[in-house]
Order: structure tokens, then sequence, then C-alpha cells
């Protein structure tokens, strides 16, 4: 199974390059390797010696995660359908898409084929979480395909219409597989199968059971859900003839399939499986009996069968469960056949409204006879395959044991209803598209066609005479399709019902001709059903136009909200998010189960102080005026906060909370030099108080839910075993920096994205039209200003231009004294954390203080002259290595961005033993540099800059400067 996947993997990715040169006839390429992995499925067909072929390749062990694939007879009937229809299809695209624009071929081919992998990897996963992403997976691959013709406003809807109902459905049907495997401890389904066949059956389970079926429904189009699939047929009609006839919406039949054995008894089951399945028969059918469009009769054609199928396979028996997967195998066979013609048709005559064709059955005798062959097996007449499975059918579930006992007549009765309707509704396709509709010559759009080629007609052909084929050998069949039915159902193996071709003068053959009967009497176009057929129907409604009032009901809600709640106001935002911060958690903590316990307070005598002076310095920022001094009083509680982490024996933690908070003074004494000295007061004194209740409540509530979960805890804390498995395991005793670089680092890479992500934001919307490029340095306005030359009026290059009276020669002569001490401790820092506090995060942010200080003591120019680099280059770069990281792990053995060791023998240094993740750490470091670079560019030296007047580029008074600061562009 998994040399499918890989197979048809590459097959998606060699065939955009195969259509780019090929064109269409790609397609014939492409069809020969599901055929071939179709070959090797009928090579390992499950058999009574062996009803089942498992795969289990590891993913995680730590966690338990491996691709587990299994082929059970139903899978493997559905990977017939799968690669079989879809080497058919293949074949049918290499007509349909001759002459077509070779722009778009090359994506579709490759989204076609990815479709068909996708669709195998669902129905042979037996991992519940696997299987769930190939669920998703078919539901984008999907809004593709129907989206292909983008430029239509139509296309566009369609695809959007079927992405949402059927992502929705999945959404819940993930919830449902969650509580499943919660309840009975397993995420695959043949266990799940196993253990909730003889576990009692909870509320809890239902509910989840309910959940998945919304899934399955939603997926397969059953009323209410079956809106989507009419407007689907937007898509070209290879689209149409294989994920809506044989592939993706048989994924919610297989489903049920699965899971009807454990569940199948269940009355919420059978209300949601049973009754919208026979419901959506019969609406379907009736709703098909009004469209003109022959894609669109065929449409609600298949959310008829889809029906017929659902109740046939959720009734929870075997032989009703052996009826259906001759239906399923029929449908497929019938409607994909069915699609292709109606392409055909399309392709020749540009129109498939039945209005406009008539005399086409003369003109094309060979189209008109496949079509009646598929036509005949979607009514159920001998001796096509549809008229096996229906007989199956009507002759199981009759005789079926659902209880209440009145319930199988009234499936029988309504199955009959369905049928009837079937027949009207072929009937009227092959009238719409075939009959002469009492015209002695030809429409136009019919006189006009060009004739379809051998190609064109080949697959629909093939599939055609399978469906003839089907129905003869239905007795070899009955022991191929039987294996499904035996394995789900092994009380009844080996007896009960057996599909034929003749079975007698039986009921169910009664009920046939009255079936047919009946339903060439609605197809009559003069009959009172006619006339009636043609009205609309407002107790039925209209499911297209509910889907249009929800979303604008949608709309409506969300703009409602977002005027009440985003008003332009920070303080109304802030106000809103802290106001749910307290309200949720208080009404969860007040309903949820208590915790039992204690808490035992460890208080250090320095803590109180400490403690105090941070309370004070909150209660003074809410009361002092001046922002810079707000600011600073701010930070006391930062630096307190990292106070209390050193007294309680986290020093990395406090030494990455003193290097954060100083970088983010920093950056608001930068950003507040552009600000007014003093903020305005703003808002009543009630409203004071009301943001102070706020403010307290917010505190109470972190602490409050900190308690809480500390009484909660059951086991010994995680924390216990952490430092000597960083060692063991990551071979550091700095238990924070292991986790940071070895057992989160993905975590890590993406958080140190963000930050790149961040700065070069922030450069952006400073600089606005030129982003990139190093700092200004001295020589780029050394020809324009007369820079002192004597070594000894200046320590730092930089500030030789700067105003004098800006300039302080006791901060000079530190910054050139501190700065190498700083630098080298910030390589200690990075060398030392994976064994001691420190780190790339830590040593990044030292240097980059190191930066601040440069700046301010020399000014703009001097960060130039200090780092004569783009900033942009230096967090590429950091990027870069923090990736490289990866691929080293992967080279020397390990798995990507985790810890390994590299051990050399050095000259001077000797046997030294360095740790891969040291290269992830050095891509932290130089992307810290890099930001805080960025910071100090942008709203540094660039706002120095624009507040500078516009002849002042010097305060130097020997020249003057007339032209522009930097006409290279940078800041």
């Amino acid at each position: 199974m998994l040399v499918v996947l890989i197979t048809l993997s590459l097959a998606t990715l060699a065939a955009p390059v195969l259509t780019s040169f090929l064109g269409a006839r790609a397609f014939l390429v492409l069809a020969a390797v599901p055929a071939g992995c179709l070959v090797w499925v009928l090579s390992v067909w499950p058999s009574a010696s062996a009803p089942s072929r498992t795969e289990h390749v590891p993913w995680v062990p730590a966690l338990h995660m491996a691709l587990d694939l299994r082929l059970t007879p139903l899978a493997a009937i559905m990977s017939v359908l799968v690669l079989g229809v879809g080497a058919a299809i293949l074949v049918y695209c290499a007509g349909y898409f001759r002459g077509a624009r070779a722009r778009k071929l090359p994506v579709f081919a490759a989204e076609l084929v990815a479709f068909m992998a996708a669709m195998f990897g669902l129905v042979t996963s037996d991992n519940m979480l696997l299987m769930y992403t190939f669920w998703e997976l078919t539901s984008v691959l999907s809004f593709l395909l129907v989206g292909y013709y983008a430029e239509r406003a139509s296309s566009r809807r369609a695809a959007m219409q079927a992405l949402l109902v059927t992502t929705l459905g999945g959404l819940a049907m993930l919830v449902g597989i969650i509580t499943l495997a919660h309840t009975y401890h397993t995420f695959l389904l043949s266990e799940l199968i196993a253990r909730a066949g003889v576990a009692p059956v909870t509320v809890g389970v239902e509910i989840a059971v309910v959940l998945v079926l919304l899934g399955a429904l939603s997926k397969s189009a059953i009323v209410p859900l079956h809106f989507w699939l009419p407007g689907a047929m937007a898509a070209p009609t290879p689209v149409s003839g294989y994920l809506h006839a044989a592939a993706m919406v048989k994924a919610g039949i297989y489903l049920v399939a699965v899971l009807a054995p454990a569940f199948g008894h269940l009355a919420a089951w059978r209300i949601l499986v049973l009754g919208l399945g026979l419901f959506s028969m019969i609406l379907a059918g009736w709703r098909s009996l009004r469209e003109y469009d022959l894609k669109l009769i065929l449409a609600f054609g298949t959310v008829s069968q889809l029906g017929f199928l659902m109740v046939l396979m959720g009734t929870g028996e075997r032989d009703t469960a052996l009826a259906g997967t001759a239906m399923l195998l029929a449908h497929a066979l019938f409607k994909a056949t069915l699609f292709m013609v109606v392409g055909i048709i399309d392709h020749s005559t540009g129109t498939r409204d039945i209005r406009r064709l008539a005399g086409l059955r003369r003109a094309r005798p060979v189209l008109a006879m496949i079509a009646a062959v598929a036509a005949a097996s979607m009514a159920g007449l001998p001796p096509m395959l549809g008229f096996v499975g229906k007989e199956a059918a009507l002759e199981t579930v009759s005789r079926s044991g659902v209880a209440p006992g009145w319930v199988p007549t009234v499936l029988v009765v309504g199955m009959a209803i369905g049928s009837a309707l079937t027949v009207a509704y072929s009937i009227r396709f092959l009238w719409g598209a075939f009959g002469g509709k009492g015209q002695a010559r030809p429409t136009r759009a019919v006189a006009g066609m060009h004739a379809p080629g051998p190609l064109f007609l080949a697959a629909p052909a093939a599939l055609a005479t399978l469906t003839l084929l089907g129905g003869l050998a239905a007795g070899p069949l009955d022991k191929v399709l039987r294996g499904y039915a035996d394995a789900a159902y092994p009380e009844h193996a080996g007896h009960g019902y057996h599909l034929a071709l003749w079975h007698g003068w039986t009921m169910p053959l009664l009920l046939t001709a009255v079936i047919v009967a009946v339903g060439v009497g609605i197809a009559q176009p003069g009959s009172h059903l006619a006339r009636l057929r043609r009205r609309d129907s407002p107790l039925l409604g209209n499911a297209d136009r509910w889907y249009d009032a929800a979303l604008r009901a949608a709309d409506v809600i969300s703009l409602r909200m977002t005027r009440e709640t985003q008003r332009g106001s920070l303080p109304t935002t802030q106000a809103t998010i802290l106001v749910t911060l307290v309200a949720l958690p208080s009404a969860v903590l007040a309903l949820g189960t208590r915790a039992h316990g204690s808490v035992t307070l460890h208080v250090s005598p320095v803590f109180a102080p400490i403690a105090l002076l941070m309370c004070a310095a909150a209660v003074t920022a809410t009361v002092l005026r001046n922002r810079l001094a707000t600011v600073l009083v701010v930070s006391v509680t930062g630096y307190g906060t990292g106070v209390v982490f050193s007294i309680y024996g986290a020093p990395d933690l406090a030494l990455t909370q003193f290097l954060v908070e100083t970088v983010t003074l920093v950056v608001f004494v930068l950003v507040l030099r552009k600000l007014p000295p003093e903020a305005p007061i703003l808002g009543s004194r009630p409203s004071r108080a009301a943001r102070a209740a706020l403010g307290v409540a917010v505190a109470a509530m972190v602490v409050t839910v900190g308690v809480c979960a500390r009484i909660a805890r059951t086991a010994a804390p995680l924390a216990d075993r952490l430092p000597g498995q960083a060692y063991e395991f990551g071979y550091g005793h700095n238990t924070v920096n292991v986790i940071l670089v070895d057992v989160r680092a993905w975590d890590t890479f993406g958080e140190i994205s963000v930050l790149l992500v961040v700065a070069t934001g922030v450069a952006s919307l400073v600089f606005r039209n030129r982003r990139f490029g190093a700092a200004p340095r001295v020589a780029d306005v050394a020809e324009r200003v007369e820079v002192p030359t004597d070594p000894g009026t200046t320590w730092l290059r930089g500030s030789a231009l700067r105003d004098p009276r800006h300039r302080s020669l006791v901060l000079e002569v530190t910054s050139r004294l501190v700065f190498p001490t700083i630098m080298v401790l910030s390589l200690y820092f990075f060398f030392a954390g994976h064994n001691a506090p420190g780190g790339g995060f830590a040593g990044g942010l030292t240097a980059g203080l190191a930066l601040v200080l440069r700046y301010l003591a020399g000014g703009r120019y001097e960060i130039g002259e200090t780092i004569p680099l783009d900033a942009g280059k230096i967090l590429g770069t950091g990027l870069l290595l923090s990736a490289s990281g990866a691929v080293v792990s992967l080279l020397l053995g390990a798995p990507a961005l985790s810890s390994t060791t590299l051990a050399l023998d050095l000259p001077l240094f000797g046997h030294i033993k360095i740790v891969t993740v040291l290269i992830f750490d050095a891509g932290v470091y130089l992307i810290v540099v890099g930001l805080v670079l960025d910071v100090l560019r942008s709203l540094g030296a660039r706002l120095d800059l624009e507040g500078a007047p516009a002849d002042a580029t010097s305060a130097i008074p020997v020249q003057r400067v007339t032209g522009p600061l930097n006409p290279g562009g940078r800041a």
C-alpha cells in the first residue's frame, strides 16, 4: 500500500512536467500509473485465509505515532473504484482536453493524480488520524479541481461551497474521532470496531458517533448537506465523473460501511443514516426531474443514489452490506459513464441543455448505445449490474432484522419510490440527450457538432461494457464482493443472500416490474406528475438558498460583533480581551470539577521587599503623566520579575528576563522621542476606577488559575525528570536551553521566523520605499563633510558627525572600553548556554545591548561603523543557519533539529565534543543581533534623520551640507 502511495505521489510530481511537454497526451502516460497500481491491488486481494494486509511504518515512536495501512476486502473494492475508474478518467482527459489551453493543464493533471493518491490513502488507512488527514486532503483537492475555471464566478462559488460544507463536516468528525479514541483507547479502526462490539455504549459514544456521521453525511452529500454537489457541476466533466460519481462522494459511504458493524444498532445512527438516506433518495430523485441541464440531472441522481447506498451500508447486517457493495460498484460504473457521455455531448455540441438537443441518437448512435447501457443499469433493468444490486437491496432489506418491525417495510416502500424516480430520470436523461422530440431535423447544436474521436469514446465504452458484464457475471462477482460482508459480519459468514442475475419469480422481481411501470408513467411529459414536478414546493424549500442565508447571517453577525468590539479604541479593545480573560476561566472554574488539595507557600526573605517595590512601581505607573517616567517605572516590574526568577532557582530565565526588559526599554525610549512628553488624561474618574478594578481582577484570575493548576496535579511533576533527561538525550545541563533547541526546536524555529518577519515589517513601515541596506557610515558623507582626522578628538568614529552639544565624552570612553567586554560576554553566553545560563537568545540580546550602547554614545553613524552589514542579510543568514542545523542532525543519523554529538581532535584544544544544536543556536544568535540592528536602523537612525532639519545633516560648523545625506538611498 505504501508503494502505491509513493508511486502516485511521484506521478503527481511528474504530471506537470509531462503535461508541459506532451500536452493532453500526457494523460495517457499518467493513466498507466493507477492502472499498474490496480494490478498490484488485484495481486494481493484479501482472501479467506488472509482477510487483510497490514503495513506499519513508524513515524514518531516516542509518541506512538505511525503510518498504519490496512487493505481489507472493502478497502480493496474501493481501491478498484479509485484506481480503475481513475485510470479510465485519465484516458478520457486525453480527448476532453485536446486543444485546451496548456497553461492550466499541468496543475490540473497533478491535482487529479494527487486526488487519487489521497483517496487511496483514505480507504487504506487504519489509523483514524491518518484517515482524517487524507479526508481533508480530498476536500482541498476537490476545491482546487472544482475551481478549475477560476475566472468564472460560478466555479469559484461552487468550489468554496464544497470546501466549506465538507470541511465543517470534517471538523465535527475530528472531534468524534478523538472522543472515540479516548473512550476505546485506540486510534486504529480495526481495534476500535473490535472493542466497540463488546463494550457498553455511553452517551458520550453516541454523541461521538453522531459527530463522525456529520462528516460522512456532508462528504456524501446527504440531505440537508447535499446542495454542494449539484453546484460542483461547474467543474470540468472529468472531475464530475471521478470525484462526484466514483471517488470523493463514496468516502462517506465507505466510513459508514466500516463503522456499521459496531454502531449500526444505535438509535441515533438509524435515524441519521437510514432516515436521511431514504429521504435523500426520494427528494433528490424528484428534484432531478425538474432539471434541464444534463449534468444537473445526473448530479441530483447521484445524491439520490448516495442516499440509497447509505441505507444499504448503514443497516448493519451482512446481506444488506453485500447488496450495498454491489450497488456501490454498479453506481461508480454507470454514473462515471454517463458523466463522460455528457462531457462528450457538451464538448461536441457546446450545450448540455436538453431543450437544445434533438436528433443526437441518429447522429451519434454509438454514443447513444453507450448511454443507453449505463442508463439501463442506473434504472435497474436486467441484465445490468444495477439490476443485480437493486434486486439484492429489495430482497435483503425486506427481510432484515432492523427493529422495530415496521422499519423494513418503510425502507422497502421508500426504496421502491426512489427507484421509480430513478427510472423516471433515467428516461428523462436519455430522452433529453438523444430523443428526437418530434422534430424532423436535428437542432442547430446537434447539426453543427463534431465527431468525438475513438479515444474520447474508449473510456465510457469500457465502463459501460463492465456494467453489462458485471450483471451477466453476477455469480463470480458474488464470490469477490461477499468477502467484505463475511469479514465485517463473521457471525453470518458463509450463508445468507448471494448475488445472482436470476433468483426466480420472487417478490423483488414483481416489485421491479411495478417500479419500472410507475417510473415510465412519471416520465411521460403529459402526465399529472410531470405538471406537478414543474412547480416550486415551498414545503421542501431550497437548500442552496438556505446556505446563502446562513452565509449572509454570519456576515451580519460578524459585522455587528466587529462594530461593537473593534471601535478603533485601544482601551476598548484591551478591555474586551481582559474581560474575556476574567469571565471565561471564572465560569469554567465555577462549573467545573473542583480540585482538592493545599498549597504551601515558600516565601524568601528577599521576596517581600521586591514584591512591595514592584507593587509600588505598578501603582505609580497608573498616576504618572510623563511617558518616559512611566516606561521607566514599568520596567521596574520587569526587573523585579527577573529577581524573583533568580531567587527561586531559575537563573537562565532571570538572565533572559533582564536582557529582554532592557532591550524593550530601549525600544520604548527610541519611540517616545517622537511623542509628546506628557500623556493626555483620558476618561473620567469612574472609568479610571473601572480600569483599576479590571486590572485587579485579571491579576487575581492569573493567581487563581495558577493555584488551581497546582492543586489539581495528581502525578509527579514532569520538571522533576527534565534535568536528567536533558543531559541524557540533549547532552546539556541547562534544561531550559535544551528544551528550546532540542525538545521544542520546531517551535523555536517558528518563533525566530516570526522575529524575522517582525523586524522586516517594522523596518519596512519606517523606511517605506527602501527597506534593505546597511546603516550609514562616516565614509558615505566624508567627501561632502569635513571630518576631523585627529584621533584625539573622538573615541568613536561616528561621533565625529554629531552635534558637540549632544556628545558625552564619558559615555564615548565607556562605550569604547566596555563594548569588547560585552561582546566577549555575549559569546560566553552563547557557547556556555547548553550547560550554564545563557544560550543563543541570551547571547544575541547581550550583543544587541552592546550595539545599543554604541548607538547611544556615537549616534546613527556609529551603527554602520560597528557592523557595516545589512541587517536583512544577518537575519537571513541566521534563519538559514538554524535550518541547516536540521540537515546536520539528519546527516549524523539523528532526527531533524535534535541533539547529537560530534567528537573532534583539534590542535591545542585536544579532544572536544560539539553538540549539533550549537549550529541551531548560532542561527538564533544572529537573528537576535539582526533584529536589534534593524530596530536601531529604523526606530533609531531613520527617525533621527527624519527629525533633523533639512540642512542639519552634520552639526560640524566647518561645512554645511546642502546635498542629500545618503545618495545611495540608505538611512
